[in-house]
This record gives structure tokens, sequence and C-alpha cells, in this order.
């Protein structure tokens, strides 16, 4: 492998390391001192080795004295055994402890994300890097604090150790490890472009069995499953074919390491045989215990270069994990917090639009051109127009999921830029089209976030299910309160869901309500209820509402029709029906003019 491309993988490792927190630092050079004396104590045995060899050629030595050096070496095999665990432990630690602080820090980055920089990513892609990529770093940091460290000390000690022993010996080391990292790179170089690619195709694996799971309704009623379970199967196929290329590839390293380390010690033992025979009888003995040591030696050498050749095993896969997690983690909010936490005195439930304008990041097209309105407090706002108007992006610009491309959109008197993202959601009650349920609880549900004004009781939580009509089903939900709520609220009907939706809105007491087409489960008189009991209750509150129901924004305060991103009308229902056609046109597709009058 290219020594270039070598240094890249490496670089991304080290970049991803700088995220290590001080404790973990002070375990990694904890770890150096056990590895440097279990090094020492392995490269002790030769030694000890070579002591024992000359004791039993020499005639008139003491069996004690035999007996006394296995005795050392006997001690330091338990020594380097004990620091080689204490190694391994410290190794486990560090690798979870530096895991667990990724995850912390890649969950904290997300939940800052806008909407823009999660669409970047993909959700699918998101879960991958958060689980699979960082568990591939983890091991690499778990293998490789013990073996990266290790082997280039070894190799460098053990080397020290030889030289001088004999340069036909040297000459059968050298080609041994020069052979071992031809392999190595040759294996590396074609395993390089798989690995990258597996990542790609785990987020494409898990995009497509997640759709498949939240989908899984559709699929059945439309007699799907045999169309899903090709996509499936061409995900996973091609993920597995990619996998088996790479595990394949890799298979060649243990044989050749094994062929390569036999063939050397052949070598040697080969070289050896030659120089003793053509020695003298005096050099003999001399020689003979050379070749022991240089053997043992020769062997560390060569292991080192083997536990090297394990790291670039796990480099590239890791390398590419810790890229992907370097991407999100240094990824910056588009959405940045403000200073102001207090708004403009007297104000309060007030929203402006000043000549707002917005497109979508790369777009070349505008979602919204030159929108401006001002909701006053206690005024309920309503947005309709046909489908793709802008009404959803118009909403989305309130409390700061997007930002204005052009204009500014100010909330009781400051711009939403201006202010700490934690101040700003706090002045609203969100809605959003598509109701989100939490596992958990009703009462966790409804009782949700923290809205700044001190913890909810359960007077408030009661009281915002009634506002919301939900008090007839969760009376007969086992537990009432304490019911428990399935993951995405699977056991409760849309309606439902919507219902607790707007009851964990209410529950917050906010100062403007943002309803998404929130009500679109709900059946008629459900929908009358609702929204007479907010009018009632929540009087003093500003409310914007996104519809497509006549019926549902005819009592509004002020109506905003929009057509292709454009204001083509704002005033009460009766003002529209007489100066805007584009609202004559949905209110008649929806009522009869007797219904209407």
């Amino acid at each position: 492998m290219p020594i270039k491309s070598k240094g890249r993988f490496f670089i991304k490792m080290i970049k991803i390391l700088k995220y290590m927190k001080k404790k973990e630092r002070l375990l990694v050079l904890c770890s150096l001192v056990f590895i440097v004396a279990q090094v020492f104590l392995d490269l002790k045995l030769p030694d000890y080795m070579t002591e024992i060899t000359k004791l039993v050629q020499t005639g008139d030595n003491k069996i004690s004295d035999i007996l006394t050096q296995g005795g050392w070496m006997l001690l330091c095999a338990f020594g380097s055994l004990v620091a080689s665990i204490i190694v391994a432990g410290f190794a486990a630690r560090i690798a979870s402890s530096f895991s667990m602080g990724l995850r912390e820090l890649q969950f904290d980055k997300v939940e800052a994300f806008s909407m823009q920089e999660i669409n970047s990513f993909s959700t699918a892609s998101l879960i991958t890097r958060s689980t699979n990529d960082i568990t591939q770093v983890q091991m690499f940091i778990a293998m490789g604090l013990q073996l990266l460290i290790k082997a280039p000390i070894t190799a460098v000690w053990a080397v020290t150790k030889i030289a001088g022993k004999g340069w036909q010996w040297t000459t059968a080391t050298a080609v041994a490890v020069l052979v071992l990292i031809i392999v190595i790179s040759i294996v590396i170089t074609f395993a390089i472009p798989k690995f990258r690619k597996i990542q790609g195709l785990t987020d494409n694996l898990n995009r497509v069995t997640r759709e498949n799971l939240t989908g899984i309704r559709v699929v059945r009623a439309y007699n799907a499953e045999k169309y899903q379970e090709n996509k499936f199967e061409g995900a996973n196929s091609e993920l597995t074919n990619n996998n088996l290329f790479a595990n394949r590839i890799m298979s060649i390293m243990m044989p050749s390491m094994s062929l390569i380390m036999s063939g050397m010690s052949l070598a040697i033992y080969w070289i050896g045989a030659y120089l003793i025979d053509s020695a003298g009888m005096m050099d003999k003995i001399t020689l003979f215990s050379n070749m022991v040591v240089f053997m043992n030696y020769a062997v560390q050498v060569v292991m080192s270069f083997m536990m090297v050749s394990m790291i670039f095993i796990m480099l590239p896969r890791a390398s590419v994990a810790a890229k992907r997690i370097v991407e999100v983690i240094e990824t910056k909010p588009t959405i940045l917090d403000g200073k102001k936490t207090t708004s403009v005195d007297g104000l309060e439930g007030e929203i402006e639009f000043r000549n707002v304008s917005f497109k979508y990041p790369d777009a070349a097209e505008y979602v919204l051109e030159d929108v401006s309105f001002t909701a006053h407090r206690g005024e309920t706002v309503a947005f309709i127009g046909s489908t793709g108007s802008g009404k959803s992006t118009l909403i989305n610009l309130v409390p700061r999921f997007y930002d204005t491309t052009e204009g500014e959109v100010l909330i009781d008197g400051v711009n939403v830029r201006d202010y700490t993202q934690e101040a700003l959601h706090n002045k609203f009650g969100y809605v959003p089209q598509r109701a989100v349920i939490f596992s958990g609880t009703v009462e966790s549900n409804v009782a949700y976030g923290d809205n700044g004004k001190g913890a909810y009781t359960t007077e408030d939580v009661e009281n915002s299910i009634a506002i919301a009509q939900s008090s007839d089903f969760v009376e007969n939900i086992p537990g009432k309160l304490e019911g428990k709520v399935a993951q995405g609220g699977t056991n409760l009907s849309g309606g439902q869901k919507q219902r607790l939706s707007i009851a964990r809105a209410v529950c917050r007491k906010p100062e403007i309500y943002i309803f998404d087409d929130s009500f679109s489960a709900l059946d008629y008189k459900t929908d009358k209820l609702l929204r007479h009991a907010l009018k009632e209750k929540t009087s003093d509150t500003t409310s914007l509402i996104v519809a497509q129901r006549i019926g549902t924004i005819k009592e509004a305060d002020k109506i905003v029709v929009l057509e292709e991103g454009r204001v083509v009308g704002i005033g009460t229902h009766e003002e529209l029906m007489k100066s805007c056609s584009v609202y004559q046109e949905i209110a008649l597709s929806q009522l009869s003019k007797e219904e209407l009058a």
C-alpha cells in the first residue's frame, strides 16, 4: 500500500482521537508504561535461553545454574502475561469510554442540526454513524492500543539485539519482512475500495429496512411484500458480496504470514547449519548460541510486522468510519444561537413577516417570495392554498427550523435570529403535520419537554387533555394518565395521536400556537369542539393554523391565501369570498354556496 495512502488513513484516525478526554489520555500513558514493561520482559527471554544453551553445552556446570536461569525465564514470562492482561484491561476501558463519548457528542450535535443538515446526511446514515461506525472505531482502538504501540517498540528493540549477530541471518529476516510488506500492500490496496463502499451500503440497508418497518401497513395493504423483499434482497446481496470480497482478500493474510514465518525459520536454520558445519570446533558453540538467540529475536521482529498488518486489516474500515463520524461532529449548524432571551417591552405573542423569501439550499426556485403579514396577540391567523403553495414551509420559518433567505421574521419585535433557540422555542406550542408520539405514558407525552416556567402539574396535564378533547379515550386507557403508549403511538388511532399532540402544545402554556395541518385526522365534530375550546381557554394566545379544510379556518381573524409561494389574499373569510378568486375556488370545491352563506 502506498505510504501516502497509509498516511491519509492514520490522519483520519488521529483527527478523531482529539476528542479523547483527559482521563482517557492518562490511561493511554499508563498503558504505554505496561507495554514497554511487557516488551522488555519478552525480549529478556532469549537472553536467558542463550545462557541455558551455553550451560547445557558446557559440561562442568551444575543443574542448579540451569534451573536458576529457567526460573528467571518463567518469572519474565509470568510478568509479561500480567502486563499484557493489564494493557488489555486499559485498552477495553479506553475504547469503551471513548466510544461512549463519541456517541454522546454525535447525538448532541445532531440535536443542534437544522432540517437542512439532517436532510443532507439522511436519517438512516446518521443512525449508522452513531452505531456501526463508532463500533468500528472502538474495535480499532481496543486492538490498536495494544498492537500499534507494542509492534514498533518490539521491532526496534529486537533489531538492536540482533545487530552484528550475522549478516546472513539479517538478510534472511529482511527478505521475510520485505515480502510481508508487499503482501500487506497488495491486500490492503484491493480491500480499501470495498471497505469504503461497505459503509454506504450499510446506510442503504438501514434505509430500506426502516422504510419497510415504518410503512408495513401500506406494504401489506398493497400486497407489496414481494416487492419489498426483492428491494431488501438487492441491498442485502450487494452488501454481502462486498463483505465477502473484502474478507476473502483479507483471508490471504494469515496463511501468507504463516508461510513467511516458516520460510524465515527454515532459512535461519539452514544458514545456521551451513555456518556451524564450516566453523571451527571452538566457534561452533558460539554460532549455535547466536542462531538460537537470532531465531527468537527474528521471530519477534516478524511478529511485530504481523501485528502491524493486523492493524492495517482494521485500519481502512475504521478510518472510513472515523471520517464519517468526524463529518457529523465537525458539521457547522446553519442555525446559530442569538443572544437575546427577552422580547421588546409590551409585546407578547406578536408575529411579523417582513418581505420574507425562502428557497431550499441548492434549489434554483424560491418556495416563498415577498411574504408580509402581522399576527397580533390573541389573533388566529390561518394559511390556506393548494398543495405545494408553501404553507408548511412558511410555518417552519417561525421556530427557525429553517432561516429565511431574504427578509425578516420577528417575534415580539425581535428578529428570530437574535433569540437564543431555547428562549425562542419556549414561546411556541408546536403541533407538526404528522403527529409525533414517544414511547412512555400518556402523561409523559403531554408533559413533554421544558417551557422554562417550572414543572408541569397533574392538573396542567388533565386540563390540556380536556381542551384537546382527549379525555374520553384517555379515561378508557388502562392506567389513564399512566397508561402505556407504544413507540410511535402504534396503540393509538391517528385522531388520538393528533389530539395528544395538541394537548402537549396546550400544556406548555405558550405565547404562540403553531398548528401545521394538525386537525386533518379529526372528524368535523371533534375539530369544531377542539377549536372552540382552544379559543375559549387560550383567548390571549396567538394561533397560526395551516389547514386544508375551509371549515377549520372560517372563523379565523385573518386568513392568508398562498399561491405558488406568493400571498394572493389576506382577510377574513367574508372578505376573501368577495375579493380573492383563489380562495373562492378552494371554498366552492369543499362547500356549497348555501353552506358558505
